[in-house]
């Protein structure tokens, strides 16, 4: 199994971000998956979701300005990320989900810097 997040970047406020996820090495369609991301300094934040029927959720911080999409044909999950403010600036992980609540993978990260 392997995750490999992509698309981070500086950016100022207001501006706007696309996140992927490239999934490898198991039904990528078959999973829940997740965006989490860590600030410096804090834990991590659970940020959004997508099932495997497409239904989506997210944090109250985020909702109106991301928004989450996969492509089950390219095996590529993605984090739209407009209007962005200080506060989003963090490093971003894709997880997959197992079970209910438990995450058994997840990559690298990418850095996501917002500040003018």
């Amino acid at each position: 199994v392997q995750l490999v997040e992509s698309g981070g970047g500086m950016v100022q406020p207001g501006g706007s971000l696309r996140l992927s996820c490239a999934a490898s090495g198991f039904t990528f369609s078959s999973y829940v998956m997740t965006w989490v991301r860590q600030a410096p300094g804090k834990g991590p934040e659970w940020v959004s979701a997508i099932a495997t029927g497409g239904d989506t959720y997210y944090v109250d911080s985020v909702k109106g300005r991301f928004t989450i999409s996969r492509d089950n044909a390219k095996n590529t999950l993605y984090l739209q990320m407009n209007s962005l403010k200080p506060e989003d600036t963090a490093l971003y992980y894709c997880l997959r989900r197992r079970g209910a609540n438990e995450y058994d993978y997840w990559g690298q990260g990418t850095q996501v810097t917002v500040s003018s």
